[in-house]
């Protein structure tokens, strides 16, 4: 009898280790960019290109994304990653964010998919020094750890702002993203500042999906548009920059996406909004 009740006490502590769920991941403190207006000295700046990959945090023994979720990266991926905090982003190629979000979201990694990727290191977070002292010790600690697929994210400087708008048009003609300014003389910080910028040819900002509006005509079936709430509570509907997919699969409602815009009316309102893609994970 005595090893019946212990037995069941081992089965209900197992049951409960099953169905107890893990704490949730929280947003990690990472360095986040604003968006370039016209009001930087371009000479304070290093700039680098706009990397359209996916935020991964390196802790030292594990790969997280922005919202601190873990990556199931490969073993070998990270084997012989430096035991000390990176940031950057994991990335294929140019015009690659979906193919890439997919390898990356997969719980059981695919080894052939991961051949592809590489991490590209923009940031040493907590380190001492500024910006450019920062972005030395970088470069000697990946190539010191002579993993092919780790690198750096390459930073440049430019005289004025022709310069940079003039790289900005040279980066977008190549099927990039744009580009990112960070000053040189800045200490490590996190949150929003205006010690990164980001300069893109359109804006780009996150909304939550609130609603489904069906289709009509052609569209009969599948999704109209999608109603969205923007993260200053703003809502409106984005019915341009759907793919057929998304159409037939739409977004489920409380999914954070990413749209684009030119500029805000006066009541806040994006003008000419799209939607760009779901957000990292």
């Amino acid at each position: 009898m005595r090893w019946n009740a212990i037995y069941q006490a081992l089965v209900m502590a197992a049951m409960a280790a099953i169905t107890t769920p893990l704490p949730a991941a929280e947003p990690l403190p990472l360095l986040l960019a604003n968006t370039e207006h016209g009001q930087a000295d371009v000479t304070l700046y290093l700039v680098s290109e706009k990397i359209d990959g996916v935020r991964a945090f390196w802790d030292g023994q594990l790969l997280r994304t922005r919202k601190g979720n873990v990556i199931n990266a490969p073993a070998w991926f990270v084997e012989h990653f430096p035991a000390r905090a990176l940031d950057g982003e994991l990335w294929i190629g140019r015009g690659q964010f979906e193919k890439l979000s997919a390898t990356v979201r997969r719980q059981t990694p695919d080894e052939a998919e991961w051949r592809q990727v590489r991490y590209l290191v923009f940031e040493l977070p907590q380190a001492p020094g500024t910006f450019r002292e920062r972005a030395q010790v970088m470069r000697n600690v990946i190539f010191g750890a002579g993993v092919p697929w780790l690198q750096t994210v390459e930073q440049f400087e430019l005289g004025n702002r022709k310069a940079l708008e003039q790289k900005l048009a040279a980066i977008i003609k190549e099927g990039g993203e744009g580009l990112m300014l960070h000053r040189a003389d800045a200490q490590y910080v996190t949150g929003r500042s205006d010690v990164l910028l980001k300069m893109k040819a359109w804006n780009d900002a996150e909304a939550t999906v609130i609603a489904h509006q069906p289709g009509k005509g052609k569209y009969a079936g599948m999704l109209g548009a999608l109603r969205v709430r923007n993260t200053d509570g703003i809502e409106f509907m984005l019915g341009t920059g759907l793919s057929e997919a998304n159409r037939r699969n739409p977004p489920p409602i409380g999914t954070v996406i990413t749209y684009r815009y030119r500029e805000l009316t006066r009541r806040g309102l994006p003008r000419f909004a799209s939607f760009h893609r779901v957000s990292e994970i």
